[in-house]
């Protein structure tokens, strides 16, 4: 293994990212026409993959397609999504085709047309380790350049006034179900390695999938789609008391506004933490087009006469787990509501259930020191989407979905991702080059709401009762 596997600056650069998910591609492509700014972003990845398994055909994203990664800051950037149909030739077929909402495996292609593009990425580095220089006053990253196969080809280090981590989420399994997946036998996985595996669970004697969000729900579907009539055999099981669809009115979606986010995190830390747990079905439902999709599928089942071999059964949780004999795969069933238990074998087992935020104690464990933290000892972000450091670290760190604990629910929605980006780059930069909008949502939050522009007429006034008025 070698040293500087490719030249590096001399002068430090302004900024380096971590990671090359959605998110970070978002901050590089608004990034790109910002000529002041020296930038790079490294991901251990070969190249740019967004949750390959559940690229299922006709599932789509569940924000309109002008949440892409630059529209909602830049509509004239070369990096939209609308210049992406154009380069393709297929501007007039998606016009006609009047898709708000576009396939997952068509963002997924857009994304890899930007990342195929867009200057100043590293594919298949792998960061290490991130420090603070104090003589220097710059980040020192420290990175390992992959081969084809993963193994290490090279070390290397490069230096960086700011670092932004875009590390993203990881698949959660839930302890009970730790020894399903961790032993070998009957064929136990998460929802994110689903298409990989789609094959096996189809050709299953049984099936169950565990857990009620849009992950569980799109896989239930696509199974139930391909299963014999009549002889359907899955299971579907969710701890949630229903298969609840996912708050879509146009009131409730202003949680997903930059006014909501200044909102939520200028609250105080308990109430914060009691929302995020709160609002699970603002970002944790079911696309109403997919449960109506599930209800048509079953629906047609039941016109020969009977009914589809499924059950679905919310406000259930899964106390243990076991395999039998390696072949078969017990359960043991709670329903929270009846106080009741019970045990169900099956042959195979999808986990929908979820993600979690990447830790990142490992790449900042040089900075551990430096590091703010709040009661639960996470992390103190600001409103910049800075990690609040000692004042002897003249640098920033920014984080990008790694906040959901200061800025609320919209912390993974790719709504966001663009002003997200354009808050990070202004503040970076200390202009403006992005101009936002100080007023995002009909919805007042609160009394007072941070960074509102005061309305030109006031139909009333609001004045603080005394007296027990």
């Amino acid at each position: 293994m070698t040293t500087s596997p490719h030249h590096e600056p001399a002068a430090p650069r302004d900024l380096v990212g971590i990671g090359i998910g959605p998110f970070n591609l978002s901050l590089a492509a608004l990034a790109h026409p910002l000529a002041e700014l020296d930038t790079a972003f490294y991901e251990q990845r070969p190249g740019f993959d967004w949750h390959p398994g559940l690229l299922i055909d006709g599932a789509t994203l569940q924000v309109p397609f002008l949440a892409d990664l630059v529209t909602l800051a830049d509509p004239a950037s070369r990096w939209s999504f609308l210049n992406y149909l154009k380069t393709c030739d297929r501007l007039f077929p998606f016009y006609f085709a009047e898709r708000f909402h576009i396939q997952r495996a068509e963002y997924d292609a857009y994304c890899r047309w930007v990342s195929g593009n867009l200057p100043g990425l590293h594919f298949g580095h792998q960061v290490d380790a991130v420090r603070w220089n104090a003589a220097d006053e710059v980040f020192e990253v420290d990175y390992t350049r992959l081969g084809p196969d993963g193994g290490a080809e090279a070390l290397g280090r490069t230096h960086a006034r700011n670092i932004v981590l875009g590390v993203g989420t990881e698949p959660y399994v839930p302890d009970p179900l730790l020894p399903l997946v961790e032993a070998p036998g009957a064929p136990v996985i998460h929802a994110a390695d689903y298409l990989r595996h789609r094959a096996a669970f189809l050709a299953a004697d049984h099936i169950t999938v565990v857990g009620a969000g849009q992950s569980g729900a799109e896989v239930f579907l696509d199974l139930l789609r391909h299963r014999p009539l009549g002889r359907e055999r899955i299971h579907w099981l969710a701890r949630t008391e229903a298969f609840a669809p996912m708050e879509y009115s146009k009131l409730g979606l202003e949680h997903f506004t930059p006014d909501y986010t200044r909102y939520f995190h200028a609250l105080a830390e308990p109430v914060r933490d009691r929302l995020v747990s709160a609002q699970w079905q603002l970002h944790k439902g079911i696309d109403a087009d997919t449960i109506a999709a599930i209800h048509d599928e079953l629906y047609r089942r039941t016109l020969q006469g009977g009914w589809p071999d499924a059950v679905l059964t919310p406000g259930v949780r899964v106390r243990t787990a076991g395999r039998i004999a390696t072949t078969r795969i017990e359960l043991h069933l709670e329903h929270v509501q009846q106080n009741t238990r019970s045990r169900l074998t099956t042959d195979a087992v999808v986990l929908a259930t979820g993600y979690r935020e990447r830790p990142l104690g490992r790449l900042l464990a040089g900075l551990d020191h430096c590091l703010s933290r709040d009661g639960s000892g996470r992390p103190r972000i600001d409103d910049q989407f800075r990690l609040i450091l000692d004042p002897a670290v003249t640098g920033s760190v920014y984080v990008q979905n790694a906040e959901l604990h200061t800025h609320g629910v919209g912390t993974p929605d790719l709504g966001l991702a663009a002003w997200r980006s354009a808050t990070i780059l202004n503040s970076l930069t200390g202009k403006e080059p992005y101009p936002l909008p100080r007023r995002t949502a009909f919805t007042t939050f609160g009394l007072q709401q941070p960074g509102r522009i005061p309305p030109t007429r006031r139909p009333m006034d609001l004045t603080p009762l005394t007296d027990g008025r």
